[in-house]
């Protein structure tokens, strides 16, 4: 299977969009996994320091108990330092452990049913010691002895003992569900990098088949090339000699048809003093014999006969006129182009010089606008094409109106494109092409011409390596366009021919 560049492309970037997904799943997945972890380390810290909350707890309760135990014993009211400490100890030591159970996931319940018997049990202290201070250690002692101080420190001890192994209990939960998720992220880390290996190897393979198919569509092309150049110089070959060919026959038929054409011109010019003799003689004819002389024959000699000879001489005069211009077309078509540097601008000047007493005569204005360029090109060729192109923009105002013709140059698809505005009466757009055809002309005939300069500008455009193109609007004006390259083409066929004497 042959790849289409359009093909590997969207391949090439629907497996590679692929891959980039798999990338961001895993990378997402590796966010969520920093995070658990992160969850599961402020986890081991809360637990940790629950532990120790609780174990000071349990600790400052001990103090307190030890103290009111000792001061019992020996009636030291030192042995009560502990005691006092203890309990203002437990104050903040109580709400630390409220926060850090809640804080782990503890329920507050549960917390403030540890308060209350803490709370019991410092009671239970108090009034021991109060007893003991009032003197009556006997009933101290026996408030001791009774029991419920131990009970309620077996309590606080379970519930203590209850909060840690919760706690403890709550990050084992973690640690699995951290380990769980750990062996997730490593499975879809590893199925990932797989598949991302697969589509690079996929990718790669499609490289290399598609490279394979485009040196072989490369080695086609420059083969095709090959071939095709052969056909273009056979077929150029044709086309230089048919050329040659038209234009020798051109030069021969219109000189053939010059020397019968010089004939007739010569019969013609005769028969014109003939005629002037004939009607002297006419006229001594009804002088000396008014009734020899007829109407017909007065009409034939003063008026038919001359009216056809000035039909005459004028067709032959247009038929001359067509056949110098078909000679000069094909002494121009033979003519070999020579490139040279030439400033536009300056050969606008001086042809809007030259041109100036037309413009002047038709009341119109003419105006250049630069900046022109600098085209490496035939100099004769391009003033016969501009020199035609306002030849005919003055020639064809439109006298409702001042008329108005403006050059300017531009860049049009790398190549220079000079335009010749005016706002003359304009073609019809069916014209549009036929006014570059030969002999062919569009609108009123009221203006002298045969019908050859702008099929002779668009031959010389092209062969220039350009060409002419029209848009124009009837009653608005026309613009035509002169495209040309940077410099004349390397090699023109049509300019091998020699010219040929007139």
């Amino acid at each position: 299977m042959t790849w289409s560049q359009a093909a590997f492309g969207r391949i090439t970037l629907g497996l590679t969009a692929f891959g980039l997904l798999v990338l961001l799943a895993l990378g997402i997945g590796i966010v969520w996994m920093v995070q658990q972890q992160r969850a599961y380390t402020d986890g081991v810290v809360a637990t940790q320091q629950l532990r120790v909350t609780t174990a000071g707890v349990l600790g400052s309760l001990q103090d307190a108990e030890t103290g009111q135990r000792g001061y019992l014993l020996t009636g030291n009211p030192d042995y009560l330092e502990p005691y006092h400490q203890a309990q203002a100890d437990l104050s903040r030591e109580l709400r630390e452990l409220a926060s850090r159970a809640i804080a782990d996931g503890g329920r507050a319940d549960r917390l403030e049913e540890l308060r209350l018997h803490i709370d019991a049990k410092l009671a239970e202290l108090r009034e021991a010691v109060a007893l003991a201070e009032a003197g009556n250690i006997g009933a101290a002692i026996a408030r001791v002895r009774d029991g419920e101080g131990k009970v309620l420190m077996d309590e606080i001890r379970q519930q203590i003992a209850g909060v840690e192994a919760r706690s403890t209990q709550r990050q084992a939960t973690r640690s699995a569900q951290l380990d769980r998720a750990g062996r997730l992220i490593l499975f879809a880390a590893l199925g990932g990098l797989a598949l991302i290996a697969l589509l690079s190897f996929g990718i790669s393979r499609l490289a290399v088949k598609y490279t394979k198919d485009l040196e072989q569509a490369r080695a086609e092309l420059q083969r095709a090339n090959a071939s095709l150049e052969q056909r273009v110089t056979a077929r150029t070959g044709s086309l230089t000699a048919a050329n040659e060919e038209i234009q020798r026959f051109a030069y021969i038929v219109s000189h053939d048809l010059r020397a019968p054409l010089v004939n007739v011109m010569g019969f013609t010019q005769e028969l014109e003093t003939a005629i002037g003799t004939v009607r002297e003689m006419v006229a001594r004819a009804e002088a000396d014999a008014p009734a020899l002389v007829t109407q017909d024959v007065r009409d034939a000699v003063s008026e038919d006969i001359p009216e056809a000879i000035g039909f005459i001489r004028s067709s032959t005069n247009r038929m001359d006129r067509l056949i110098g211009a078909i000679l000069a077309l094909s002494r121009e078509g033979r003519r070999r182009l020579t490139a040279e540097q030439l400033q536009v601008g300056t050969l606008m000047e001086s042809l809007s010089s030259s041109l100036q007493h037309q413009f002047d005569a038709a009341g119109a204005e003419l105006r250049l606008s630069p900046p022109f360029p600098t085209l490496r090109t035939d100099r004769l060729a391009l003033e016969q094409i501009i020199g035609n192109l306002l030849d005919n923009a003055v020639k064809y105002l439109d006298p409702a109106r001042p008329g108005r013709v403006l050059v300017r140059a531009r860049r049009e698809g790398g190549m220079h494109a000079i335009d010749v505005i005016d706002n003359g009466r304009g073609i019809a757009a069916r014209d549009h092409e036929r006014v570059f055809e030969l002999f062919r002309r569009s609108g009123p005939q009221d203006q002298k011409g045969e019908g050859i300069g702008l099929a002779h500008t668009r031959a010389l455009a092209r062969r220039m390596g350009g060409d002419i193109r029209l848009t124009s609007k009837l009653g608005e004006g026309s613009v035509f366009t002169l495209l040309l390259p940077e410099a004349l083409p390397a090699h023109d066929p049509a300019l091998e021919t020699e010219d040929q004497p007139a």
